[in-house]
């Protein structure tokens, strides 16, 4: 029996109704699908709102920059951002685009951020009082953040998204508060979270057997993901994929062995849906042991 998603049961949609089309450069491609799993949003839905001004200007930049050839549609709006399904020259992408810093309601992002350098003392202060600067400075650091562990987490051979933008910083740092990254699926058929399929024993076992793997890769690098369950692990065609890395902490933090036993926790809880009862110290001691095993074969990135 293979996985079901939720999308499965959503069925399709063939509205036929009429949208405007987003004001764009006549050279600039944006197409709306005409059948679309329910839940999507059109392209024409996603402007002119207030709400969704940032993402409006960040679009059009995109475009503007030739990171994007099209933007399909809206695919998943939570707290702390929007993901949309879009179109490169390299293929399908996934593009998130964080919230305004201000609006969001983020976890406390303090406890993730302990023991990283922040050089200029200005720029320290103005993060730690939240001023409207120093939210505008989180959002960049937040963002660039996502970018560099993705690309660092690549390269080194782990099972996590292909980042479409860089490796240089000063080109990924024009995408801001954007994340642009290759789609895991495809454009008809996204890859679903492993919190949101029903799995076999089987594959429960499987996907599980990645999972540790893929934590005890981060350990061997010496990273703690801080938000590690199957809510962010993509599940297709019986590979497991690690998603969302701004709160990606390293040993120099000081709750670096908390914020590892949490991820431990979270994983074994999580993936009690699938049937498996596993103890976050038993998991926490395999992770462990893994970690002093051999590394993935590291990618090659031609320039």
């Amino acid at each position: 029996m293979s996985a079901h998603t939720d999308w499965d049961d959503a069925g399709w949609n063939d509205s036929g109704s009429d949208h405007s089309d987003w004001d764009a450069d006549p050279g600039q491609k944006l197409r709306r699908k005409t059948r679309k799993p329910q839940g999507r949003r059109k392209l024409a839905d996603l402007t002119g709102e207030e709400t969704d001004d940032i993402a409006d200007d960040t679009i059009r930049r995109l475009l503007d920059l030739g990171h994007l050839t099209e933007v399909v549609c809206e695919l998943k709006s939570g707290k702390e951002a929007t993901a949309y399904l879009a179109e490169t020259v390299r293929g399908p992408a996934l593009l998130k685009i964080y919230r305004d810093f201000a609006a969001r309601s983020f976890k406390n992002d303090a406890i993730y951020r302990e023991g990283q350098v922040v050089l200029d003392q200005r720029a320290r202060r103005a993060m730690e009082s939240r001023s409207r600067k120093g939210l505008e400075m989180l959002q960049f650091d937040w963002v660039m953040a996502e970018y560099a562990h993705l690309w660092q987490l690549w390269q080194a051979g782990l099972s996590v998204p292909e980042p479409l933008v860089g490796p240089h910083v000063k080109t990924y740092a024009e995408t801001v508060p954007a994340v642009l990254m290759r789609l895991i699926g495809t454009a008809e058929s996204p890859a679903p979270r492993l919190s949101d399929v029903r799995l076999t024993p089987e594959e429960a076992r499987r996907a599980w057997q990645q999972s540790v793997q893929g934590m005890a890769d981060l350990l061997r690098l010496g990273y703690a993901h801080g938000d590690y369950s199957t809510y962010n692990l993509l599940w297709w065609e019986n590979t497991v994929t690690i998603i969302d890395f701004p709160q990606l902490t390293t040993r120099a933090n000081p709750n670096f062995k908390e914020l590892l036993r949490r991820d431990a926790q979270s994983l074994a809880t999580s993936f009690r849906k699938h049937g498996l009862q596993e103890t976050a110290e038993g998991t926490l001691r395999e992770v462990q042991r893994r970690a002093l095993g051999p590394a993935p074969e590291p990618r090659v990135v031609l320039p």
